[in-house]
C-alpha cells in the first residue's frame, strides 16, 4: 500500500518511533522532495483519518511498525494519495492487502449489498469482518458518514 509506505518513510529515515509534525513534513517535502509542505501536512491529516497515524499533543505516532513496511527502491508516492479515500475504498484496500482478489471482493460485496439492501460501505465492512479483517476505522467512518 503506497499510503503506508509514504507514511512509514519519515519514521524509517529518521529511525524514530514518533516525530513532531514539522519533522514529518520536512522529511516528506524537503528531505525526500515528494510533496510540498502543504501536501505533506495533508498527507498527515489523511493518515490520521485512516488510522495509520495518531496525533498526540507533541507528535505524530504511527499505529503500525514502520520497520515492517517495505519502501521499494525508487518509490515515489502518487499525488492521488492526497485524495481522501472513501470508507469503501479503505475496506477494499484492506481486503486486497490480505490477499483477496479485488474483482472477487467487489462482486461479493455488490451481491451482499443487493441481498441485504444496505449501503456499499456497510456491505464491504460486513464482508471484511466475516473474513476476520480489521476494518474498524473504515467502519467508524462509514457510520459517521451516515450520521450515526
Amino acid at each position: 500500500m503506497s499510503l503506508r509506505s509514504a507514511v512509514a518513510a519519515p519514521f524509517k529515515g529518521r529511525g524514530e518511533g514518533e516525530l513532531a509534525e514539522s519533522e514529518f513534513v520536512v522529511a516528506l517535502s524537503l528531505d525526500r522532495d515528494w510533496f510540498s509542505p502543504e501536501q505533506a501536512t495533508r498527507l498527515a491529516d489523511i493518515a490520521v483519518g485512516e488510522g495509520l497515524l495518531e496525533r498526540t499533543d507533541e507528535a505524530l505516532v504511527p499505529t503500525f511498525d514502520p520497520a515492517d513496511t517495505t519502501i521499494p527502491e525508487g518509490f515515489v508516492p502518487d499525488e492521488e494519495l492526497l485524495r481522501r479515500r472513501s470508507a469503501f475504498e479503505q475496506v477494499l484496500d484492506a481486503l486486497v492487502a490480505d490477499g483477496i482478489d479485488k474483482r472477487e471482493a467487489v462482486a461479493e460485496i455488490n451481491e451482499l449489498q443487493q441481498r441485504l439492501a444496505v449501503t456499499i460501505e456497510a456491505a464491504a465492512v460486513l464482508y471484511a469482518r466475516r473474513r476476520d479483517i480489521d476494518v474498524n476505522e473504515a467502519a467508524d467512518r462509514a457510520l459517521a458518514e451516515l450520521g450515526g
